[in-house]
């Protein structure tokens, strides 16, 4: 069942001195870009209603990219925005011990999200242009806000959950073109100018893995919180079990269950056939797939028999996250809830004392 926006996120309506129309009119594309979040959070132009055209100059490939690439810029600010505004998300700059004018990354917490002692979700997205806050950014521009960024998501962690941290594992790099202020719709020879080679790679998020390890070693394996639970769709699923055979027994104690969504990772080949961690992974996780099967029907994976693999409810890579919101704190909540009782009951099923059992063997 997807989220209803009109019902759940009207609290986007509210929000007047935020829009994407005002950072818009900031900028010298007004012309060219004349759109906005409707009450929907669909993206539509001001005038027309249409939604979001490629194509809007003639036999000009070039400039209608270097819109796009404009508007994302501009979609990812705005969603910035709504993260520490709306969501009263803490942004994060890391790494802590940057020098000053050295590049610099940042994810995003809920406030005492480390200081909580109960549970924490972590939302790590698949590899792309987007960043913190966001699923995928074409999703965003076709489906709206509701679909493509993360904000249904953290409400609903902070409705159920205690805390909340929003990974921007894509934000990898300085953008000598970005950092200039020279977004434009340049010609060819422009365009040109800014290449990816010289680009800056930022220390400590230089790639996905590296964002991801950093975090959970400075932030969230030192948090109260006793369980931590992992959302990672596509890519994500990948950085996450890499982050698991990195640091196998913290991540084994700290996290009780990942919800992988259409996950690139694979267990034989990344845990090298461990069998404590596939174990793991087969009792904690639960991937949901692209599949024209209903919602959390069973589907069959033999490529990739790691955890149990149920329907996401759509077809489509890029809507899966929506799809299966609700099943996945659905899953979560049983989860904990189990872990709950067990560890209420089972003295031996703490941390303290699988370290000792450990130091034994």
């Amino acid at each position: 069942m997807m989220a209803d926006f009109t019902e759940e996120h009207t609290w986007l309506q509210m929000q007047h001195d935020l829009s994407l129309k005002k950072l818009i009119e900031g900028s010298e594309y007004q012309e060219e870009l004349k759109y906005e979040f409707n009450i929907k959070g669909e993206l539509r132009h001001l005038d027309t209603n249409e939604s979001f055209v490629f194509n809007y100059y003639k036999n000009t490939p070039e400039q209608n990219h270097k819109r796009y690439q404009v508007l994302g810029h501009l979609i990812t600010n705005y969603i910035y925005e709504l993260l520490e505004r709306v969501c009263m998300l803490q942004k994060v700059t890391i790494p802590t011990d940057a020098t000053e004018g050295e590049p610099r990354s940042f994810f995003f917490m809920s406030e005492n999200a480390l200081t909580y002692s109960s549970s924490l979700i972590v939302l790590l997205q698949d590899r792309g242009v987007f960043r913190a806050g966001q699923w995928g950014y074409r999703t965003i521009v076709r489906e709206g806000l509701v679909h493509g960024t993360q904000i249904p998501f953290i409400k609903m962690a902070l409705q159920t959950h205690e805390g909340v941290i929003v990974l921007n594992p894509n934000d990898n790099f300085v953008d000598p073109e970005a950092e200039k202020g020279r977004l434009s719709f340049s010609t060819r020879e422009e365009a040109q100018t800014s290449t990816q080679s010289s680009w800056m790679p930022k220390r400590a998020s230089s790639s996905p893995e590296e964002h991801t390890m950093y975090v959970w070693d400075h932030f969230i394996s030192k948090s109260a919180a006793k369980n931590v639970a992992f959302i990672a769709h596509g890519y994500g699923g990948l950085v996450f079990v890499d982050l698991l055979v990195q640091r196998k027994w913290e991540v084994m104690n700290k996290v009780y269950s990942v919800a992988f969504i259409d996950s690139m990772h694979n267990t034989r080949h990344q845990t090298r056939s461990d069998p404590q961690i596939q174990e793991w992974i087969q009792k904690c996780c639960r991937e949901w797939v692209s599949s024209s099967k209903p919602l959390d029907r069973a589907v069959g994976s033999p490529m990739k028999m790691n955890c149990p693999t149920v329907s996401a409810g759509t077809e489509k890579h890029d809507l899966a996250p929506s799809c299966c919101l609700r099943a996945i704190f659905k899953y979560l909540k049983s989860l904990l809830k189990a872990k709950t009782i067990v560890s209420r009951y089972s003295p031996i099923a703490t941390r303290s004392s699988t370290r000792k059992k450990r130091g034994n063997t």
